[in-house]
């Protein structure tokens, strides 16, 4: 097992340095996400179909196809906004702008982080994978459940911005239809329901590794809330939408969508 971790790990690093090529030479560090989202579900698949004692189960299966799922919804729908959104995405130009002269050099650095972070992510599906619970049970069934309900959220969720950002006259605007009058984050909310599946396929009797797959929820958490989600997106709209974002800010939840409070004028 841990030299399957270590390879696998290994696998992420390199993967992320020819992400990181990639970027440098379409000159657009957006297309760190998208090589993100799929080296990430790639791992997810290796780690669920390695072949076990008994060979591959139908849990084993299970989990290689939500993971894959997961994967090639968030990644083409990223890559599709990268590549038809002229500029480079908000947070990483202004990275581009915070790092100068050492951008480059900088996202090396940041792209082999995110490999870690790839590979510990990844762990929650091993864990899955591998509870030796006999057949498929209502464990599964809840965690089938809430996966699909979170990757449709999501997909909800970027269908509506999408399509408010194509009307001409929400330019320079902030987009309050949808569930993103109730969240100023939806997609972060239901890309951490995604994670919180994990452990409720992975938990249960005789199957102590299983409380590995709480690292994925727990760390996609403090990634959206702390590190690289919420905190430069914010900034950022902080930037170019003023008070304007500040009122949003008042009004709806950052997260976990709410219904939106009544501001005092």
């Amino acid at each position: 097992m841990i030299a399957l971790i270590l390879s696998v790990s290994l696998g992420l690093s390199l993967a992320m340095m020819l992400v990181w090529a990639y970027q440098r030479a379409v000159s657009n560090g957006g297309w760190t996400d998208v090589g993100w989202t799929f080296v990430t579900g790639a791992a997810g698949v290796v780690y669920a179909l390695w072949p076990g004692p008994d060979g591959i189960s139908p849990r084993q299966w299970l989990c290689a196809v939500l993971i894959a799922l997961w994967s090639v919804r968030l990644g083409t729908h990223l890559a599709r906004r990268v590549g038809g959104t002229p500029g480079e995405d908000a947070r990483y130009a202004a990275f581009r702008r915070q790092w100068a002269p050492h951008f480059q050099r900088r996202m090396f650095s940041f792209l082999q982080t995110q490999a870690a972070a790839g590979a510990l992510l990844a762990l929650a599906v091993l864990a899955a994978a591998r509870n030796p619970a006999p057949g498929l049970g209502w464990q599964d069934l809840a965690g089938v459940a809430l996966m699909i309900g979170a990757i449709l959220g999501e997909g909800l969720a970027d269908a509506q911005l999408a399509r408010w950002k194509r009307d001409p006259a929400n330019h320079g605007g902030i987009c309050e239809v949808g569930l993103w009058g109730w969240s100023r984050h939806p997609n972060y909310f239901f890309e951490w329901l995604v994670w919180l599946a994990w452990p409720v396929i992975a938990i249960g009797p005789g199957h102590s590794w299983g409380l590995v797959a709480l690292i994925g929820p727990a760390f996609i958490l403090l990634l959206l809330i702390k590190v690289s989600g919420l905190p430069p997106l914010e900034a950022a709209m902080l930037r170019s939408r003023g008070d304007a974002w500040r009122d949003y800010q008042r009004r709806v939840s950052a997260f976990v969508p709410l219904p939106p409070r009544k501001v005092r004028p």
